[in-house]
């Protein structure tokens, strides 16, 4: 018999195909992403659930799931799932890192451009018909011998450290270890403090948990450069979202280029929606054709592997296999 498979995103046709070929497989009809109330009526016999890296799966969602062995998430992310729960239920929790990692480094550093120059400001000034009859207030800087500061060496941090180099930036990074790694050993160890403080831009590559929640608060901010941006194309919730409200209407920091939020979407009356010195994207970090057709492969791959009884290629929870086995 094929295991049963909630399918809680929309595929195409050969990637459904896929799946369908191994397992039974229910999927949602919805728009958008499934609610909570979705999953609670979808997964009471379902063996998998391959959804996106932002469909909520609470201990609530899990418990509704007797039966669920495996959640494989379209994406690098995995904050959206109680992966304590999940852990002790044995349920093999999966991701797709690396293949995203250029994506999201070409995005990083095509933001840190378009905030060094003033891009969004310049096409403003041209489709409101200024060009002729005024001029931009403000110049842009150069990035050669600015010093980018990269919080997360990990694939993407190191991606972004990369295309760096091609414009004479100096590269200092923050993370749990000292020692770059040999691919990136141009790059420069600081405390978090000095980082900030030295720094001309700011990006945020890490994981979201309970130490990186809200790394960046009000006092984080204020000890950046005034003169400083802060890019953020990782977690949200890593920012506290008031205090860079607060920071960028009082010119504590110059700017800030966001690909992702505390709330997604950013509702209509969000601040950071309208303010001038920010540049907000709706989380396209991985968003090109290739990467995503190599993300929901390898999500696919991570799903009927671990339905296989096989050890899935990206698991972030390996502890469950020691549950499962204790249990076996």
């Amino acid at each position: 018999m094929q295991p049963r498979v909630f399918v809680a995103l929309r595929l195409a046709p050969d990637a459904f195909a896929r799946v369908e070929d191994a397992c039974a497989v229910t999927r949602f009809d919805g728009r958008g992403i499934p609610t909570k109330q979705d999953l609670l009526s979808s997964l009471a016999d379902a063996e998998g659930l391959l959804g996106s890296a932002i469909t909520p799966i609470d201990a609530d969602v899990i418990a509704s799931a007797p039966r669920l062995r495996v959640i494989s998430n379209f994406g690098v992310g995995f904050d959206n799932v109680d992966l304590a729960v999940a852990t002790e239920r044995g349920i093999l929790v999966c991701n797709t890192p690396g293949v995203l990692s250029d994506a999201v480094a070409d995005l990083t550093l095509g933001l840190i451009i378009s905030l060094a120059r003033r891009l969004p400001e310049a096409e403003r000034f041209v489709r409101e018909g200024n060009w002729g009859t005024g001029r931009m207030v403000d110049l842009g800087v150069d990035l050669k011998s600015k010093t980018l500061g990269i919080i997360g060496l990990g694939r993407i941090g190191r991606a972004v450290a990369k295309r760096a180099q091609a414009f004479d930036m100096e590269t200092v990074f923050h993370d749990q270890f000292r020692d770059p790694p040999p691919d990136a050993s141009f790059c420069r160890y600081r405390e978090l403090v000095g980082l900030l403080r030295e720094s001309d831009f700011v990006t945020l590559h890490v994981n979201l948990s309970a130490e990186t929640r809200h790394l960046i608060d009000a006092r984080a901010l204020s000890l950046m450069k005034p003169q400083a941006y802060l890019i953020n194309t990782s977690r949200g919730p890593v920012i506290d979202q008031p205090a860079l409200v607060a920071a960028l209407q009082a010119g504590r920091i110059a700017g800030a280029a966001l690909d992702v939020f505390e709330r997604e979407p950013l509702p209509a009356d969000d601040p950071l929606g309208s303010l001038p010195n920010v540049i907000a994207l709706p989380h396209i970090g991985s968003a090109t054709r290739e990467t995503r057709a190599a993300m929901l492969n390898l999500a696919i791959d991570n799903l009927l592997a671990a339905l296989r009884g096989e050890v899935p290629a990206c698991v972030v929870n390996p502890q469950a296999l020691e549950v499962r086995e204790a249990r076996s």
